[in-house]
């Protein structure tokens, strides 16, 4: 599997973008050309693969990191990092995947002491800082790719759906567990998760070029836009702004949804 594998890749920092990860016993691909490992032993290679890349990243510069070092290093063959990996973009595609369950579990465990909507949404904000926190050296890095609408790194990609699926689910959890959900329109609430998730892309891309100590300033962002969101998302039970949110409800079905990848690239 190695050999054949590795004979159908290129050595260079790349492989083919975008090709299905070659099939195998050990598990069928995952949206983006990432195997589903099966076993005990072939998640623990595909965690190496990922933890050495993750490592070399914020060592070496993402450019500079080919993924025969990454086999190298983690002591794997190319053909096997490319069974799990179909191409190096990919392994960010994995570390999104990974970072976005770790938040997700973080913030739940957090947010199980209070109902107050304002609370909880500053708690999955932070949690995600928190989570992203010994990353955000390298995060520039990559940003750039991250940030083209036509990448497969975009959070609005398709090949970014399962990440995004957690990351919206968590803030549904969010609102859900709330005492202000049952008092929203219902619509609204379907879709707030989507909207929640939005807000957390602003303060990635603020997080991403902050350079202040702990990155303070992203903190502080999230410390006095939360409360104003909650706020602005609380009147609109009243009577008084339902034609508003009519029209804010149009805006967002119309122009920002169509633009979020919502199913997985098979």
């Amino acid at each position: 599997m190695d050999d054949l594998a590795s004979t159908n890749r290129t050595d260079g920092e790349n492989g083919a973008a975008g090709a299905p990860a070659a099939p195998g016993p050990e598990g069928a691909p995952l949206p983006g050309g990432r195997a589903q490992p099966k076993t005990d032993k072939s998640e623990a290679t595909r965690a190496l693969i990922l933890e050495t890349a993750m490592r070399l990243f914020q060592e070496r510069g993402y450019e500079k990191t080919t993924m025969r070092a990454i086999a190298t290093e983690a002591g794997v063959s190319v053909g096997n990092a490319y069974y799990y990996f179909a191409a190096k973009e990919f392994l960010i595609q994995g570390f999104y995947d990974r970072m976005t369950y770790d938040h997700a579990a973080d913030a739940k465990r957090r947010m199980a002491h209070t109902r107050d909507f304002s609370e909880r949404l500053q708690i999955a904000l932070t949690s995600w800082l928190d989570t992203a926190a010994p990353y955000h050296e390298f995060a520039a890095q990559f940003f750039r790719t991250a940030a083209d609408p036509t990448s497969s790194l975009s959070p609005f990609s398709n090949e970014s759906h399962p990440a995004r699926a957690t990351a919206v689910e968590l803030f549904r959890d969010v609102l859900q567990g709330s005492e202000l959900a049952p008092k929203l329109d219902a619509e609204l609430v379907e879709l707030l998760p989507d909207v929640l998730w939005l807000h957390l892309m602003i303060v990635v891309l603020y997080w991403v070029f902050d350079r202040t100590p702990d990155t303070e300033r992203t903190r502080e962002f999230v410390r006095r836009s939360t409360p104003l969101a909650a706020r602005v998302i609380n009147l609109s039970r009243y009577r008084v702004f339902r034609p508003i949110v009519r029209d804010a409800k149009g805006l967002i079905q119309d122009f920002i949804l169509p633009t979020i990848g919502k199913t997985a690239v098979k």
